[in-house]
């Protein structure tokens, strides 16, 4: 090896990766790249899985709680979150279709009603 030949330490290419890294991502932040959203519509409550059970079969669950919950919500199951029960989504399957959290009537609608309202006028 030659004495002209640069040579540089680990230390040296980790800091050089590093700030690239922090680099990229402050130029998209102040580029506008980077979207924070404040509308929590469509945001994720969770990602969720079913763990299918047969009689006598045992299954290893987390004995610690979730910090959600489950309540019916117009016919389909919604997911809350303990903390802020205001912030709640409807499950939904792998094709965006409600879970219903209660089997409907064969002659009824697919959909539950909600109760109209009476009219003063009638």
């Amino acid at each position: 090896m030659s004495q002209n030949e640069a040579r540089y330490t680990v230390r040296s290419l980790i800091v050089t990766a590093l700030a690239a890294i922090i680099g990229t991502v402050l130029v998209l932040e102040v580029t506008g790249k980077i979207s924070h959203t404040e509308n929590k519509d469509h945001v994720p409550v969770g990602d969720f899985k079913a763990i299918h059970i047969t009689e006598g079969e045992t299954f290893r669950m987390s004995p610690k709680a979730s910090e959600l919950h489950a309540v019916c919500e117009n016919g389909y199951l919604a997911i809350a979150a303990d903390v802020d029960p205001s912030f709640r989504g409807i499950l939904v399957d792998y094709k965006n279709r409600g879970v219903r959290c209660r089997r409907p009537s064969p002659t009824g609608p697919a959909v539950p009603q909600q109760p109209e309202t009476q009219d003063s006028n009638e």
